[in-house]
């Protein structure tokens, strides 16, 4: 069985990023999930004295060893101010120390949502240029805009925006 690393870009507990990362995985079959929640990894700033200092972060290896088990990736950006939340870019800087290429050359849909009408398009944009030179190999990308109005009881509500997703989903599972 194909495993898929999902991460929400965000370190908020009531994550819509997460949210949305929680219903695009029930489209999928036949794969195992695994959620990385970056609570879970907390990092110091990464700078490069503190690296010569102290070296890489335990939390960074062990975080990379999970990375290293993906079969693909799914990943929801939350978008501050333009760009990735502080929590995510700090991650993304940190593993780049053990190997440029994080995400392993693997399949990857690459997701945003907001409670605005763009629906994190500029950090998905982004993204979208940034993360090939990373090591991912992009499926397809998708926005939800206006979270709040267009998903409810744990789903997407507004049907072109549900089907988009189903669509990219489908394209997303032939690539596992």
């Amino acid at each position: 069985m194909k495993k898929v690393i999902t991460i929400a870009g965000s370190n908020s507990q009531k994550s819509i990023n997460k949210m949305l990362i929680e219903y695009t995985v029930t489209l999928l079959k036949d794969v195992e999930i695994l959620t990385i929640d970056l609570n879970d990894y907390i990092l110091p700033i990464y700078g490069e004295d503190f690296e010569a200092e102290n070296g890489i972060p335990t939390a960074v290896k062990r975080l990379d060893e999970i990375i290293n088990t993906a079969d693909a990736f799914i990943i929801s950006l939350a978008e501050h101010n333009g760009s990735y939340a502080a929590v995510f870019k700090n991650t993304l800087d940190w593993l780049s120390r053990l190997d440029m290429k994080i995400w392993k050359e693997k399949p990857m849909l690459l997701m945003a949502t907001s409670p605005g009408g763009r629906g994190g398009a500029t950090v998905l944009q982004g993204a979208s240029t940034y993360f090939p030179f990373l090591g991912a190999k992009l499926i397809g990308t998708y926005s939800l805009p206006s979270f709040y109005d267009n998903f409810k009881e744990g789903e997407i509500i507004e049907e072109s925006f549900r089907k988009e997703l189903e669509d990219k989903t489908v394209r997303f599972s032939k690539e596992l």
